[in-house]
């Protein structure tokens, strides 16, 4: 047991109950730097065998409700995750998605500038087009999504603010939460394979996918080192959601031959997908000493989690 710090710092993570915001907190908790306030929306769902932090209901959408939390608190560091994701719900519930993408960062950058903390804010590669894929940081944005243009419009908020910032952008996030709520590709891909189905996987969309724990890595990193400016943190692995499909079954020696390629006209999705995406993570290797596992590498510890949890 790590001996607690004096004059911890304090640390507020916003989507505690998602998946980064379970894997921050329990990378947090085993670190033991930072004194760890989790909020989420509603009831903390964070495993109540977890001890170490505090949890507090915060609405990001609520500035009130935001600059309370703050105001009793006192965050130095604040690593925002919270966000609304599904890309189609985005697309079809722009009202709902911009108050949780945009309006949500100008209430936390008030508070966090009331209070000085240093924010880590989490983005997407698909503030990209998609045509000049994989992204160093300094890459042009040009979203075809309306996801995309929310949190391009975020990243700007906190570029125009007066805060100490850093800007985590991540790819394709993939883990297992604690309570199994979520799926992701190599879980279905595993139930599938097992089920006996046949699977459509395209080869043409490009991703550098990235374990959450990874992404979590990361911003501990960045909040760790109050790291300024804007870094990639994901997977350094390109790959196809086929590519990826391929690796799961060969890792859980299930049948490669079910599953087939297509492209991405076979599939009509709401919001339009950039194609070739993902990061080049040399400027987080080298500054932030960040070190992301390959994806057969993620595999494997999602497996060990799986048995965990049987």
């Amino acid at each position: 047991m790590n001996t607690p710090k004096k004059n911890k710092p304090t640390l507020l993570v916003t989507g505690a109950n998602g998946l980064l915001g379970q894997k921050l907190v329990n990378r947090l908790l085993e670190k033991d730097s930072f004194h760890v306030i989790a909020t989420g929306r509603g009831a903390c769902r964070l495993p109540q065998t977890w001890e170490g932090f505090t949890y507090a209901s915060m609405d990001i959408t609520d500035k009130e409700n935001v600059l309370e939390v703050f105001q009793r608190y006192s965050p130095e560091v604040v690593i925002h995750g919270a966000a609304m994701t599904n890309v189609d719900e985005c697309e079809t519930a722009q009202e709902a998605c911009y108050q949780q993408n945009v309006a949500a960062v100008g209430n936390i950058i008030v508070a966090a500038e009331q209070y000085h903390s240093f924010l880590v804010h989490v983005s997407t590669d698909f503030i990209f087009d998609g045509e000049a894929g994989p992204y160093t940081e300094d890459a042009v944005p040009n979203p075809v999504n309306y996801y995309g243009e929310t949190k391009l419009q975020a990243e700007a908020l906190i570029q125009q603010s007066s805060l100490n910032w850093g800007i985590a952008r991540t790819v394709l996030v993939y883990g297992i939460s604690h309570d199994m709520s979520r799926s992701n590709i190599v879980l279905w891909v595993k139930k599938s394979l097992e089920e006996g189905k046949d699977l459509q996987l395209v080869d043409d969309q490009l991703r550098t996918p990235t374990l959450a724990e990874d992404l979590a890595e990361g911003c501990i990193l960045m909040a760790e080192q109050r790291a300024k400016g804007v870094f990639n943190i994901s997977g350094d692995e390109l790959l196809t959601p086929y590519d990826m499909a391929i690796q799961t079954a060969e890792f859980f020696k299930l049948d490669k031959t079910k599953i087939n390629k297509t492209d991405s006209s076979a599939f009509r999705q709401t919001a339009k997908r950039p194609m070739k995406t993902g990061f080049v993570v040399q400027k987080a290797k080298d500054q932030l000493n960040f070190k992301p596992k390959s994806f057969t590498e993620g595999i494997e510890i999602l497996a060990k989690q799986l048995n965990l949890a049987n």
